[in-house]
């Protein structure tokens, strides 16, 4: 394929994406209110008796139930937004490899959907648990607008989800020779540092409980890779 026809077939793929998360996200916005529930659960549970989220303009609840749906839709959608990936990437690799497309589309689902369930149950309880007690050291009332948690809320789930798609990552890097193991091991200690910057960047806040509950889990996933980089090493 030419450059030009590998422009092409990343519009249509991009294209395709974009409108299975248009469709889904149309879906989800029925069932906005629910989603919303779920989604405010882990700080309703840590905010005083009687406190809950507040709103300060005319449109804000209408545009975070937008919000709420486009954030449903891209989860809901996530495994044929990762079929499109392999379908721009397959090119790429060798006969028997295009045929792991169901797999990789199930891990890659997979890793995405569990990055954003341990960020939301495990992260956020913890980090709203540490806010709201700042607050309370103080002697002031939180009220927290609805516009600015579900930013908050939306930055942290979708950095758990693409930091969990690194060993999925490492497949693609090892198939086409970017990466391999012996490379992963060797840069241990320079990886340990970027995970450690990288969290910090990812996290809203400065604060260490967020980064370390961020940085832990990546070290985990860099050993993990470490492993697929040495099951799916190129053969010399």
């Amino acid at each position: 394929m030419t450059l030009t026809e590998h422009l092409e077939d990343l519009r249509w793929c991009l294209l395709k994406a974009v409108l299975a998360v248009v469709i889904a996200s149309s879906v989800s916005y029925y069932f906005s209110d629910a989603i919303f529930g779920f989604m405010v659960a882990p700080l309703r549970q840590n905010l005083p008796p009687g406190q809950n989220l507040i709103g300060t303009s005319v449109t804000e609840a209408f545009f975070s139930e937008l919000k709420v749906a486009l954030a449903a839709g891209v989860l809901f959608s996530s495994p044929y937004i990762f079929y499109q990936v392999w379908r721009f990437v397959a090119p790429g690799l060798s006969g028997n490899e295009r045929k792991l497309v169901v797999p990789f589309v199930l891990c890659a689902t997979l890793f995405f959907v569990g990055g954003a369930y341990f960020c939301y149950r495990i992260v956020l309880p913890v980090a709203f648990k540490y806010f709201i007690e700042q607050y309370a050291t103080m002697g002031v009332t939180p009220a927290i607008r609805i516009g600015e948690y579900f930013t908050f809320f939306f930055r942290m789930v979708l950095a758990f989800s693409l930091t969990f798609e690194l060993p999925v990552f490492t497949f693609f890097l090892v198939r086409l020779g970017i990466w391999n193991y012996r490379l992963m091991i060797s840069s241990f200690r320079y990886a340990l540092i970027a995970i450690f910057v990288l969290a910090a960047m990812l996290t809203p806040t400065p604060d260490v409980i967020n980064q370390s509950l961020l940085a832990l889990p990546m070290l985990v996933l860099y050993v993990l890779s470490i492993g697929v980089a040495y099951v799916w090493r190129r053969k010399e």
